[in-house]
């Protein structure tokens, strides 16, 4: 090994790899939790380091040069070498203190979380907790959160995960939407309503096609991308939206706009990477939210096993 040779910083290879995926410094900058110019020094500096430009400017975003393509095919198992240490590491701390990040949905952090975060944070006082409250699938084994709640099951070999229970959802209005739509009987009877969107919208179509529920694009005339908005419109009556029951039924200003309809089943799931499942930390969070969530669940087929896939 030339150690002479190997000099390069690993956070200017950090700043360079982050930039590149995300395609501007702004938002590479916020994945890292730097600012902008911090990332941008260490972009330079690495350039400076090689003695090549490793970027372009295209509009207000950033697209590689050929050497910063070359380059990137080399970075990328350098990050993924990197995630791994740290995952073997951490994996073999036993005390049971310290960080630990947790990601789930906007609703199941806002609606399902805050009390086991306080239960957890009372029997365990030296763990911090970060929560990633987002509807975007977190990265595991680069270490975006250590556990993840989700609502299908991880293909990951690399995975560790848990089925804890069956969550239940229904479309929601307030009663002056429900009464105007002539208080409907079946999912078929709200092809006419108005809905809030979330997310994409051809998406959204798509996934309530999927209940039998055909709409129309000027159906959805709000589209957001947080779903705590979405239900803060909901209750302002601008459309129908779904919830979980547990949080739609305790909304005074809603109702059930299907009260006889069967609801939408979901599961939810626990993930973990294989090697923080070692770690006696990571281990405890985990097997404490599986408890939690499966009795704020109840039991569902399957729920408790571990696997992975």
């Amino acid at each position: 090994m030339d150690w002479h040779a190997a000099r390069l910083d690993w956070n200017h290879l950090r700043a360079f790899l982050a930039t590149a995926e995300a395609g501007s410094l702004s938002a590479a900058a916020r994945q890292l939790g730097l600012t902008q110019p911090t990332l941008g020094r260490q972009v330079t500096a690495l350039e400076g380091e090689l003695g090549v430009v490793l970027f372009e400017r295209a509009g207000r975003g950033l697209v590689l040069t050929p050497t910063g393509r070359d380059l990137l095919d080399h970075v990328r198992p350098m990050a993924d070498a990197a995630a791994r240490l740290a995952l073997v590491a951490t994996g073999r701390s036993q005390a049971i203190e310290g960080a630990i990040r947790i990601t789930a949905t906007e609703a199941c952090a806002a609606h399902m979380l805050p009390p086991l975060v306080t239960r957890l944070r009372a029997a365990h006082p030296g763990i911090t907790v970060e929560m990633l409250a987002t509807n975007r699938t977190a990265d595991l084994l680069r270490r975006e959160a250590d556990i993840a709640i989700r609502n299908f099951a991880s293909r990951d070999g690399d995975l560790i995960v848990r089925k804890v229970g069956e969550d239940r959802g229904r479309p929601y209005a307030t009663p002056a939407v429900i009464e105007r739509l002539g208080r409907p009987a079946s999912l078929a009877d709200l092809a006419a309503a108005d809905f809030v969107g979330f997310g994409d919208p051809d998406d959204f179509i798509d996934g309530l096609r999927g209940f039998g529920i055909n709409l129309s694009r000027r159906q959805i005339p709000v589209v957001v991308d947080s779903y705590l908005v979405h239900w803060a419109l909901v209750r302002q009556g601008a459309g129908i939206g779904f919830i979980t029951e547990a949080v739609g039924d305790a909304e005074p200003a809603v109702r059930r706009v299907l009260p006889d309809a069967a609801p939408i089943v979901f599961p939810v799931w626990l993930a973990t990477h294989r090697e923080l499942h070692t770690s006696r930390r990571i281990r405890v969070v985990f097997d404490l939210l599986a408890e939690e969530l499966g009795a704020m669940l109840g039991t569902a087929p399957g729920a408790g096993a571990l696997s992975s896939p």
